[in-house]
């Protein structure tokens, strides 16, 4: 259920907790992928550059997966990038983003409204475990922090409809309009120095490059969180590849194993 990557690495001196949400905590967006990608690959195929579906698919992979747990608008950004060097007109990144929040609220409109409603549990889009491990967490003193490449608005209502705000003393952030206002580097940043804590003391979880490499970049210890969605009850390799590719020291499909991840990051 845990994999350690590196063995004797230990989260027995951290002390602040930095999650990202979507995948690493919440499902509601699960599928997002399926959605984004084939988007970005429609456009590219506009430029008639000659290159195959299969071709396009896997670049817009490639950047896509390099580029989440950043803001949307860099992954658009990108994309209007890409239009460009095929040597067509792109449109400004923020109608690409547009687009694809349109086609993604498609997806998920009937998951928010459920939660809303009441007819569908918090639990049903979390990670199975995440309540038990966010517990954990605050049973052991942590500072905990939220941190999304999701607009700030959308995820702080999901949030709340999933019951976890209220463990995130440290806040809640989500991507900005001034998107180079924020990032998970800068929050890293400015709890280091508002706060007083050092790099090492971060644990941090995520399944995404940029969280993880930003945690490994201060010293501390990341948990990558590969898993296979929507069931989540296995690794997705593709996912696990990445994450250990960017530094992450554990890799978990969910946190179903909580007691044998806390014995391994806090050996006795």
């Amino acid at each position: 259920m845990v994999e350690c990557i590196r063995p004797g690495t230990t989260a027995k001196h951290t002390r602040v907790a930095l999650f990202d949400f979507d995948g690493t905590l919440s499902l509601i967006r699960s599928g997002w992928v399926d959605v984004m990608v084939p988007m970005m690959v429609e456009i590219l195929a506009e430029t008639k550059s000659g290159e195959s579906e299969e071709a396009l698919t896997s670049v817009v992979r490639e950047f896509v997966g390099q580029l989440t747990g950043k803001q949307t608008i860099y992954q658009t950004i990108e994309l209007a990038s890409q239009v460009e060097k095929r040597g067509g007109k792109p449109l400004d990144p923020l109608v690409y983003k547009k687009r694809y929040l349109d086609l993604l609220w498609e997806k998920v409109e009937h998951r928010v409204k459920a939660l809303a409603a009441g007819t569908a549990s918090p639990e049903d889009y979390l990670i199975p475990g995440s309540r038990q491990l966010l517990e954990g967490l605050k049973e052991r003193g942590y500072r905990m922090y939220l941190a999304s490449g999701t607009d700030e608005a959308y995820m702080k209502e999901e949030a709340r409809l999933l019951d976890v705000t209220r463990y995130f003393d440290g806040g809640v952030f989500g991507a900005l309009d001034d998107y180079k206002s924020f990032s998970k580097a800068i929050l890293i940043k400015r709890v280091i120095e508002d706060a007083g804590f050092r790099g090492e003391e971060f644990l941090g979880f995520g399944d995404g490059y940029v969280e993880i490499e930003n945690v490994k970049q201060v010293g501390g210890v990341a948990v990558g969180v590969a898993s296979d969605e929507p069931d989540c009850l296995k690794v997705d390799d593709w996912k696990r590849k990445r994450l250990i590719g960017v530094g992450a020291d554990y890799i978990v499909p969910n946190y179903l194993g909580r007691d044998e991840l806390f014995g391994m990051l806090y050996p006795a």
